[in-house]
């Protein structure tokens, strides 16, 4: 008898944990990000950067480059300028890039190591999920790479985002939606 309390005890505090995370959006909410999605027009200003962890980033660790409240698979863009920015058809990307690079293809320090594109989108696609969150996938290209973005925006105004580059391992980057302003 005794057992089956524990294991009841434990059951009720999962379910109670996983409804309590569950997020509630106001009907505002939604409604401000179907029309951020609809008219394709906002910035994403990133927070937190997450790259793939390897042998590469670990040294880095451990070697103390990495900012104080910082790990090799969560690094901290506070005060980094950054942004990613959608406006119709036309991407522009300024991203700090951490992690490997597999095929280097600049000269004479040419390359720019962070990911940057100016451009216009393809294959864009916009989903609406269960939760009225949004996956946003498109194609983008650098001067010399081109990327796989796939965004997850959520009524929160907040965003996940994982961009996989030719010549690069992915990564991936948490943080705010705001509307392009006029």
């Amino acid at each position: 008898m005794k057992t089956r309390i524990i294991i009841l005890s434990f059951v009720s505090l999962f379910v109670m944990t996983c409804s309590a995370s569950k997020t509630n959006a106001t009907p505002e909410q939604i409604a401000a990000l179907d029309q951020l999605v609809a008219n394709q027009t906002f910035k994403i200003e990133s927070h937190w950067a997450m790259p793939q962890v390897n042998r590469s980033i670990s040294a880095l660790q451990n070697s103390g480059i990495i900012a104080p409240g910082s790990n090799a698979n969560r690094i901290s863009l506070t005060g980094i300028a950054n942004e990613l920015k959608l406006d119709g058809e036309t991407i522009s990307s300024r991203l700090p890039y951490y992690g490997e690079v597999q095929m280097p293809s600049g000269y004479n320090g040419s390359d720019d190591n962070n990911i940057s594109f100016d451009g216009t989108i393809k294959n864009y696609k916009a989903e609406k999920n269960d939760n009225s969150s949004y996956t946003i996938s498109f194609d983008a290209k650098s001067n010399n790479e081109g990327y796989n973005v796939t965004i997850i925006l959520y009524p929160s105004l907040k965003s996940d985002m994982i961009l996989k580059g030719a010549k690069r391992f992915p990564i991936r980057y948490t943080g705010q939606i705001t509307p392009i302003s006029e």
